[in-house]
């Protein structure tokens, strides 16, 4: 098996960044002509690289098209549609596991593991492969080495995901300068820079993820306003539903279950594939399957297919309209929509997108090549090479950590510029506190619970000091590539105790995709929810600031009646204490502050009288 290669950074002579879209389907690499961007093609002449991985019975590893043969005689040692896996754990492609013939393993909420043969690879090795050749095409096109380069990921990739694939370009040897939104390198690739204003939607329907990015244009600046979509809807979705229709025709003709026979399956795969590209140009074509001296054929129309995959190309619409709506802008002030991947050639798609933007949208460019040109912009931009355009893109979550009660203290808010940076200063809410945990959650509701856990760790002897007293920065910080790094510092001592957000698996589709839709439909209850938690905290730090002062002389000193009326106080608010309406909660800790009014001035005045005992003035 042919080694990794390694990284060499330090060399003096500048280099070419290409630019990679690493895809679920394709994979392309570009670079910088002078001016324009072009895609490379391999040795075998093709620009795209089939993403395709095949570990052989003498040990050997290929890629591409050699692999994609291999699919049909030896599905158990090839691996395609890795990109799906990037990030995930085994619970989250619980369904998928019977579409793929390789074999997944994996604890519940670990890495997943793909099974080729008799060896185990992670997904990122698997895409390593895929950019190692990549890398060598670009290096036998160029005649030269080639050591960094910009990789494209979908908008809507989680952190995990994200740094899944820092990690294949590391296994690679390749230095990843950059991970760009795909729409984005899209809009680079168009030059819509050349526009000095507008606002431009890129719609990318790609083999496995959906993304929507509203882009404004201002000066040479790409500003990413709003992005949205689905990491799990795609070209291969389209393929799938073909699939199974295909499958029960043939258990039907043939008296034969195939769903399990991998080479059955690979080679209707190709049919209904061939079948669907076709749709794109004519208006009636067949998928034809001719196996064991058997031959399948069914006739299939466009507006029969429309009427099949109307239901995928709604589910582009909704992130559509919700990042129109982040973006606040109106439809109508869009002014260019581009297309991007290759499933946009369907012309039923084309139609809903120009019904919904109001405008027809650019399909200049070819849709496979369009992002990994733009990749190569972008790579021309980081080199130095091009010196006129800034490329800005957003964070799609919003990034917080856990306080008292269980409410989300956010950061960084959803769709800000990234890089960004936010530091906040919190304090302890227990007397004497020395440890303090931070806990992490990426996510738009208002309580921990319903957000996405990023990580936790302890910022560890802290000066002990009274219940909020203490002062803790924390300090979020997301580089160009979407990573975040949390740091918590005990201002006091200098102390402090940081954390790169590690991929995290185990996160489901559901929670990923709905965090936003989830946000909308529950704010009114959520907002609530939470009202009612800061109100009990804030009725705990009064109780326990009453308790601990019934044990001073302040307290003793009180009438008789001024004891009543703070016992009173204390039993209201306890009865009210578990409601659920927050207004009641703090009407009773407000009367308990009116009734602990002259006790907190004694208890005051006894303290200035203490600390100025023996000073001079």
């Amino acid at each position: 098996m042919e080694p990794l290669l390694q990284i060499d950074f330090g060399a003096a002579k500048k280099r070419r960044v290409v630019g990679i879209d690493l895809g679920t389907t394709n994979s392309l690499v570009a670079y910088m002509d002078l001016a324009t961007p072009k895609v490379l093609a391999g040795a075998d002449g093709s620009r795209l690289l089939p993403s395709i991985v095949s570990y052989t019975e003498a040990g050997d590893i290929v890629v591409g098209n050699p692999a994609r043969e291999m699919l049909l005689t030896h599905p158990e040692r090839t691996a395609y549609s890795v990109k799906r896996l990037m990030g995930r754990g085994v619970a989250d492609v619980a369904d998928e596991m019977k579409l793929f013939p390789f074999h997944l393993t994996g604890e519940e909420e670990g890495v997943i593991r793909i099974q080729l043969g008799g060896r185990t690879f992670t997904p990122p090795e698997i895409s390593a492969y895929v950019l190692m050749q990549l890398r060598r095409n670009a290096e036998l096109a160029l005649g030269e080495e080639v050591h960094q380069a910009v990789v494209t990921v979908p908008a809507y990739f989680n952190d995990a995901q994200r740094q899944a694939t820092k990690d294949a370009g590391r296994i690679a040897g390749l230095e990843v300068l950059r991970l760009v939104n795909e729409p984005t390198a899209a809009a680079l690739a168009y030059g819509l820079d050349k526009r000095k204003e507008g606002i431009v939607a890129v719609y990318d329907l790609g083999g496995g993820t959906f993304d929507i990015s509203i882009l404004r244009l201002h000066e040479g600046i790409f500003e990413v306003m709003a992005t949205n979509g689905d990491t799990h809807l795609g070209g291969d979705d389209i393929d799938n539903l073909l699939m199974r229709i295909a499958l029960e025709d043939l258990a039907s003709e043939w008296g034969e279950d195939l769903s399990s026979n991998n080479e059955a399956v690979q080679l209707l795969r190709r049919a209904v594939i061939a079948a669907k590209e076709q749709l794109s140009f004519v208006p009636q074509t067949n998928i034809e399957l001719e196996y064991r001296g058997k031959r399948y054929q069914r006739e299939i129309t466009r507006e029969l297919f429309e009427k099949l995959i109307t239901g995928i190309v709604d589910r582009t619409l909704g992130p559509c309209r919700n990042a129109i709506h982040d973006a606040g802008v109106k439809v109508e002030e869009i002014d260019e929509v581009v297309l991007v991947g290759g499933s946009t050639r369907i012309p039923l798609v084309r139609r809903a997108v120009e019904i919904l933007f109001r405008a027809k949208p650019h399909t200049e460019l070819n849709p496979d090549e369009v992002v990994a040109l733009g990749a190569a912009v972008q790579g021309a931009i980081l080199s130095g090479d091009v010196t006129d355009k800034l490329l800005l893109d957003v964070t799609p979550l919003s990034l917080g950590i856990e306080t008292m009660g269980g409410v989300v203290a956010k950061l960084i808010h959803r769709n800000s510029t990234i890089p960004a940076s936010a530091t906040e200063t919190f304090t302890t809410a227990v007397e004497g506190q020395r440890n303090v945990l931070i806990h992490v959650v990426q996510g738009e509701r208002e309580l921990a619970k319903d957000c996405r856990s990023l990580a936790r760790f302890d910022l560890k002897n802290i000066e002990p000091m009274p219940a909020g007293m203490a002062r803790i920065e924390v300090r979020f910080l997301i580089d160009a590539n979407g990573i975040l790094n949390v740091t918590a510092r005990d201002l006091r001592t200098g102390k402090e105790q940081s954390v790169d957000v590690k991929p995290s698996y185990g996160l489901t589709d559901a929670e990923v995709e709905g965090m936003v839709r989830e946000s909308l439909e529950l704010a009114e209850e959520d907002f609530k929810e939470r009202q009612v938690r800061e109100a009990r905290v804030e009725a705990d730090a009064i109780l326990t600031a009453v308790d601990k002062a019934k044990q001073s002389e302040a307290y003793a000193a009180l009438s008789d009646e001024e004891r009543k009326a703070i016992d009173l106080g204390v039993n209201r608010l306890l009865m009210v204490y578990h409601g659920e309406d927050y207004l009641l909660i703090r009407s009773e800790i407000d009367a308990l502050n009116q009734a602990t009014m002259r006790l907190a001035e004694t208890m005051m005045n006894s303290a200035m009288r203490t600390a100025l005992k023996g000073t001079k003035i």
